[in-house]
């Protein structure tokens, strides 16, 4: 093993997950690659968007689909100058605004690639993505969907990494069962590219899931196919702006925020586990451990405004989805504290003095959490 994953804490991550690594390999053929591009008034985006996965992605056939959703702005002209100056681009037009998830799935359903990238409007590629992506996807068949780093940005464009010599594959259990342990999800959007066949097979997004539809396709996935990842390349280039959906739908950065994330984020578990992973073998300790997961984590947002003196933290709400995900979470080490805390009550000071410490290890492990996720994608 060489290169950005030598130092020894990545080297014990992927051996707990059990992920094996391999050298990168060039494409032997020339595989076709849809990049599905939903849209609604992102008209100012949408050039941009659509050279970034038009240009530099050098030994594939690229075939892009954007999706509008009925905009009000200019992205519907916008869209069909682009497809008629380039006849690997077509439009697809919404007569009504039917939302983002049909939104996703009408570009989908009309993939014609033999691996599919949805990508936001207001996001883009980097110089490579594709054909780094599908590298993995058609030297390893049993890869349902494969992975990178994303860039989060604002303004100019930042350099990103594209010289990664190495790969890591899972086991799609493998991946999921760390997936249970953590409770987060390690992508976005854009820096995910599926094997469509995989996508037929499992079906699209859920409307019911608006939030972690995401995260919820991810675990899907891993519950009947392997998981790639990219080490050390940047994949996508992630745009933060004001009026991203993540902040203007689902109150990103707020309480309110956190309560919708972890909730969605458990009921992914849930559909999963009842749907394409219902007969994994291990379904049922894995169920288990994302309980555990979940419902810890619920009660850590309320010990960590204890800990802070938030008193305007809606703590009955996170401690009634941490009972509804797990009865016995009261008897955790989380909710032995909490129960601790509300009897000596809430402080108003920047932190509890008595209660410093175990905040300060939780910030540090959420630390940890993602320096891991950009090292070695887990």
């Amino acid at each position: 093993m060489t290169g950005s994953i030598m130092d020894l804490i990545s080297r014990a991550s992927i051996k707990v997950t059990n992920g094996r690594v391999m050298a990168r390999r060039k494409l032997h053929r020339l595989p076709r690659v849809t990049v599905v591009i939903p849209c609604y008034n992102y008209g100012r985006y949408l050039r941009q968007c659509v050279a970034s996965v038009t240009q530099n992605q050098p030994g594939i056939d690229v075939e892009v689909i954007i999706v509008d959703d009925k905009s009000t702005d200019d992205s519907l002209e916008v869209a069909l100058s682009i497809q008629a100056a380039d006849d690997r681009v077509r439009v697809i037009r919404h007569e009504q605004n039917k939302g983002h998830i049909a939104t996703y799935n009408d570009g989908l359903d009309a993939a014609t690639g033999e691996f599919v990238l949805l990508l936001s409007a207001d996001d883009l590629a980097t110089p490579g993505a594709l054909t780094r992506a599908a590298e993995l996807l058609t030297a390893e068949p049993s890869v349902g969907l494969v992975y990178g780093n994303a860039i989060h940005f604002s303004g100019d464009l930042p350099a990103s990494r594209s010289e990664g010599k190495e790969w890591i594959v899972w086991q799609g259990v493998d991946w999921l069962r760390d997936r249970c342990r953590s409770g987060y999800n390690i992508a976005a959007s854009p820096e995910v590219v599926m094997r469509t066949s995989v996508l037929r097979s499992t079906g699209g997004y859920r409307p019911d899931l608006p939030h972690a539809g995401d995260f919820e396709m991810w675990l899907r996935t891993s519950a009947v196919a392997d998981i790639g990842y990219l080490v050390g390349v940047d994949q996508a280039y992630y745009r933060q702006h004001a009026v991203n959906m993540n902040k203007k739908d689902f109150n990103a950065g707020t309480a309110r925020g956190q309560f919708v994330d972890l909730k969605q984020r458990w009921q992914c578990f849930e559909v999963v586990f009842a749907g394409v992973g219902r007969n994994l073998k291990d379904r049922s300790s894995l169920l288990q451990i994302a309980r555990r997961t979940l419902a810890s984590q619920a009660l850590e947002r309320v010990n960590y405004a204890y800990a802070r003196g938030f008193k305007g933290f809606p703590s009955t709400e996170f401690e009634a989805l941490a009972t509804e995900i797990w009865g016995d979470v009261w008897f955790s080490k989380r909710g032995r504290a909490l129960a601790r805390r509300k009897k000596l009550g809430m402080i108003s000071l920047p932190i509890h003095p008595l209660w410093a410490a175990s905040a300060i290890a939780w910030r540090l492990e959420d630390v940890v959490r993602r320096w891991r996720c950009r090292r070695i994608g887990i």
